[in-house]
């Protein structure tokens, strides 16, 4: 039984929502189940809530219906939430959860807590975009759509080139690929291209990087006040922490940048040996075996120092 075919034949106002600071497979989940309702169901009204997306995603069609607004009071008769593995994850949007009749949950981290009244969450898939390709109509999909799920998929290998890349995510590409969208240019404009400003965080990032555990992990931190100088928000720090994992000769790399007063986002990465899920986990956050995040507090002294006691356990596990 496809869960989303049947909650739609009992819904006709329809919410979906996505993670905090979204990425590239929370914007083309969202955005290509919002485009393919309002393809294929015009008696169905749909609002997307989300935090204002980076404007490399400026290309998915619809990009400017996103609500950023928690407080419209308005109630739907289902709630969609993608890519996103727990209740607060969703932000202040939760309130458009919590308030449905009804909801599901499309997921694919293997986090996940189930908070939905249903929930479909492939813990091996390689991306939410993917488990919700597995939801539609292929027939029923269209070019546009199709650009937003191909750009999810592509964020969340890293260009096919991560561990969760499988067969059957390479045939949903090729399918998608058929759809007459262009490929390359989406890869280079929403994965690769850089503005000057972003090479140059990254520059800093990478310059003043830090090696520890006998040089098979690296870490670099970006303060406040360093931000504020370059004059860059969060979504400028895409790519730094994949820089940092193919260092060679590393196998579990550590980017965080400074959000508060001595409170820093975390972003975790992993090549082969350190399932850096379960250390996001301990720390209140979650993602997947060699891709994880949180949020935590304490000098950068103390996070470092408290994250590397749990990579060091799993690589003297190994050992």
């Amino acid at each position: 039984m496809n869960l989303l075919v049947e909650k739609l034949k009992q819904a006709k106002r329809v919410a979906i929502l996505g993670h905090v600071h979204p990425d590239g497979d929370c914007a083309g989940s969202c955005l290509g189940l919002y485009n393919y309702l309002s393809e294929n169901y015009p008696d169905h009204s749909a609002d997307i809530y989300l935090e204002p997306l980076a404007v490399k995603f400026n290309y998915l069609k619809h990009f400017d219906k996103i609500n950023s607004d928690p407080s419209t009071g308005r109630t739907y008769d289902l709630c969609v939430c993608l890519d996103s593995s727990d209740r607060e994850r969703l932000g202040d949007f939760g309130i458009y959860l919590d308030t449905a009749a009804d909801s599901l949950c499309v997921d694919h981290h293997i986090t996940n807590t189930g908070y939905a009244r249903d929930n479909v969450v492939i813990s091996d898939a390689s991306s939410t975009c993917e488990v919700l390709y597995g939801l539609l109509d292929e027939e029923k999909i269209s070019k546009e759509v199709a650009e937003c799920i191909y750009t999810g998929i592509i964020h969340d290998t890293g260009v096919f080139k991560y561990s969760n890349t499988s067969a059957h995510t390479m045939m949903v590409a090729g399918k998608l690929m058929e759809k007459g969208i262009d490929f390359s240019s989406i890869i280079d404009d929403s994965f690769y291209r850089k503005t000057n400003v972003q090479n140059q965080i990254l520059g800093r990032a990478l310059l003043e990087s830090i090696t520890f555990l006998d040089g098979r992990c690296i870490f670099s931190v970006i303060r406040a006040k360093d931000m504020e100088f370059y004059g860059v928000g969060s979504k400028d720090m895409d790519g730094i922490i994949d820089q940092l994992r193919i260092t060679e000769g590393i196998e579990c790399a550590v980017f965080m940048y400074e959000t508060g007063n001595h409170e820093f986002k975390v972003s975790l990465r992993s090549n082969s040996i350190v399932d850096v899920s379960k250390i996001a986990a301990y720390f209140g956050g979650g993602g997947h075996v060699r891709a994880a995040g949180c949020t935590m507090s304490g000098s950068i002294y103390d996070v470092i120092n408290n994250l590397s006691s749990h990579i060091e356990k799993q690589l003297k596990a190994q050992e």
